[in-house]
């Protein structure tokens, strides 16, 4: 009896210091799009994200490069799983969007999961686009988000790889 009582107390320390050493991710810094890197973007566009992480909440500034347009985006996340409202950033000249956003951390506190819903009105009606992101680190301690985009006329897969400034 005192055998397993004492295997059963080294597995429940075991699994305790295992979730000492999981860390949620903190993205917080300014980061610069790797282009060679990244894919499923316009080819002549580049990045650089400004993150601002506390808690449950992150505030993001994206600067967006293009030869003929620069122009910058906020944006903020709250990881609490809920839905929340927010005002999609569109291009120069697109009509304005509505948007849900869910946002929570993954399994082991791995990365961040956002899930995006807006609408658009266009000539044609009123159209639906969902955009699951993945946030995560990886190993070299590159901040890499994988994005999957559907709506009822496309759907593509990108990936944007960023290095720490």
């Amino acid at each position: 009896m005192a055998k397993k009582l004492l295997l059963a107390f080294a597995a429940i320390m075991s699994v305790w210091i295992l979730a000492l050493g999981v860390t949620k991710p903190n993205f917080s810094g300014t980061w610069n799009m790797d282009r060679g890197r990244s894919f499923g973007m316009p080819g002549d566009m580049t990045q650089i994200l400004t993150i601002t992480q506390k808690d449950d909440q992150m505030e993001v500034e994206v600067k967006i490069i293009q030869p003929n347009n620069e122009r910058t985006v906020k944006d903020t996340y709250y990881f609490d799983g809920k839905e929340h409202e927010f005002t999609p950033p569109v291009a120069p000249g697109q009509p304005p969007q509505k948007g849900k956003r869910t946002a929570s951390w993954m399994a082991n506190d791995g990365g961040l999961l956002v899930t995006d819903v807006t609408t658009a009105q266009t000539p044609k009606g009123e159209v639906t686009t969902q955009n699951l992101r993945k946030w995560t680190i990886n190993s070299q301690g590159e901040l890499v988000i994988d994005s999957y985009v559907d709506n009822p006329n496309i759907s593509y897969e990108a990936k944007r790889i960023f290095k720490k400034q």
